[in-house]
């Protein structure tokens, strides 16, 4: 499963209008923060501000900021806001040609996987993940720096276990 571009996006973006608090932010500054194309970056704005999540100013001196508190804008709610349609196989999209889809069992423990995962980020906010203003000035890690699940902290075959991801770095 992988996120997409926008919702990737949608979290840096909010991410650093909180590290900046009530200041206005722009788009060619938040672009290159993050090193993104500003295209990208003015529809990612304009979903986030359609949906509440931002606010922003038109004109020479404007700019974006957060609408309402970090605590108040749920990780789920973005995603939900952000991600087209979480298909994961053919049998949740329109047009579904699966020739296995009357008999088949999976649509449905992939969807108790997906209830699952936004349940999760339900339970987390803007506030939970949110940096300093520092942390966005850092050089980004050498080399080839990856952070990914940790599988280890699931059991097998149903055995359900509790555990966070573990972080690296």
């Amino acid at each position: 499963m992988r996120l997409t571009t926008l919702s990737d996006y949608a979290l840096r973006v909010l991410m650093y209008a909180a590290a900046e608090n009530d200041r206005l932010i722009t788009i060619d500054e938040t672009a290159k923060v993050y090193d993104i194309s500003k295209a990208h970056l003015m529809k990612v704005v304009n979903i986030l501000t359609r949906a509440g999540y931002l606010k922003s100013v038109r004109g020479r001196s404007g700019g974006f900021m957060l609408a309402m508190p970090p605590e108040n804008i749920s990780l789920g709610a973005v995603m939900r806001a952000t991600e087209p349609d979480f298909a994961l196989v053919e049998c949740f999209s329109t047009g579904n040609q699966c020739v296995l889809t009357r008999k088949c069992e999976l649509a449905s423990v992939l969807n108790e996987a997906l209830v699952s995962f936004v349940a999760t980020l339900d339970g987390y906010t803007l506030a939970d993940i949110a940096l300093k203003k520092r942390d966005f000035r850092r050089p980004p890690p050498a080399g080839d720096e990856t952070r990914g699940p940790d599988f280890r902290n699931i059991g097998t075959k149903g055995e359900k276990t509790r555990g966070r991801v573990r972080r690296t770095g």
